[in-house]
């Protein structure tokens, strides 16, 4: 068995002393240390809107982007600047250079005093959506003209035009829930439209009596007989179109159109109750006795109801 002596026990007390005395001055060096350097959570949102969170302890703008693996490209801009701090907000902002430019002139021209930095907070992210619409394709009219050089001509409708139908898809972009930019991607036509086809002819007149033009009703040049008199306009309801233009090809005007059955050719004028108009359209409903008398609205023609009225072929 070893013994040591009392001066070995006191050199070895010493040395224990020592070491933990180190081992305390180590353990606070690094708690000065961790104290001194800032940890902080910065928010990136990058250009096309997505947002992530990363945990720093830098603070140049640059520094915190290029420990992220973020590369700006040529066309983006970012806030704050590469070689500046971030500021008390702890966010990092890149967007497009155009977008930028588009908010700071808008600002501009509207003469309020502000920071790059300022529109930045308040700037949202674009956000684009695919959107498919369905389309009408309005039908065309095609006129054939079979007059052989006739003046005396009326139109005749030899085919009745339909409106077609198409698909469409775009990618439109929004920001502040404000459309700023549509993108067609493709078209599908799902109908087809139909041409409305429109023939010029000779008018044939059946007249009477020499000169006189007559109706299949009798009524001749100076005859006065009583009619149901109703109105239209040139709406969708009451015509099954809306472009105004009547079956002899003119257009439909108030004080002066009216629809009659063919016993009165186009341009026959007659004198409804003190007032004359002109014989310019053709109804599906107007048959026998009945003339339909044009209005500018559909709340006039629906004011007007029905009317028996005299009714004289004007010479």
């Amino acid at each position: 068995m070893i013994f040591m002596n009392k001066k070995d026990r006191a050199s070895i007390s010493i040395m224990k002393i020592i070491g933990v005395s180190l081992i305390i001055i180590f353990i606070l060096g690094i708690t000065v240390m961790a104290s001194d350097i800032n940890v902080r959570t910065v928010e990136i949102t990058l250009a096309n809107g997505y947002q992530m969170t990363v945990i720093t302890t830098k603070t140049n703008v640059e520094e915190i982007l290029e420990d992220n693996n973020i590369i700006l490209e040529e066309d983006e801009k970012v806030s704050p600047n590469l070689e500046e701090n971030i500021n008390e907000s702890n966010q990092i902002l890149i967007t497009d250079k155009s977008v930028q430019e588009v908010q700071i002139a808008k600002i501009s021209e509207s003469g309020i005093e502000t920071t790059l930095d300022e529109i930045l907070k308040s700037y949202s992210p674009i956000i684009e959506k695919i959107v498919v619409e369905q389309e009408i394709i309005p039908f065309e009219t095609i006129t054939k003209d079979a007059a052989q050089g006739a003046t005396d001509t009326k139109n005749k409708v030899i085919q009745q035009g339909q409106d077609g139908l198409k698909e469409i898809t775009y990618k439109i972009k929004y920001q502040n829930d404000e459309e700023i930019e549509r993108t067609v991607i493709s078209e599908n036509i799902l109908k087809e439209p139909v041409d409305r086809i429109v023939q010029v002819q000779k008018n044939i007149v059946t007249t009477s009596r020499g000169t006189d033009r007559t109706a299949t009703t009798g009524i001749k040049v100076g005859e006065t007989k009583i009619f149901k008199v109703t109105a239209y306009c040139s709406c969708a309801k009451c015509c099954g179109k809306t472009n105004g233009i009547t079956a002899s090809g003119t257009k439909a005007t108030a004080g002066r159109t009216i629809a009659t059955s063919a016993q009165f050719s186009f341009g026959t004028k007659l004198d409804i109750g003190g007032y004359t108009y002109v014989v310019e359209d053709r109804g599906g409903a107007i048959q026998g006795n009945r003339i339909d008398i044009y209005m500018n609205s559909h709340a006039e023609a629906l004011a007007w109801g029905v009317k028996y009225l005299p009714v004289t072929v004007v010479k």
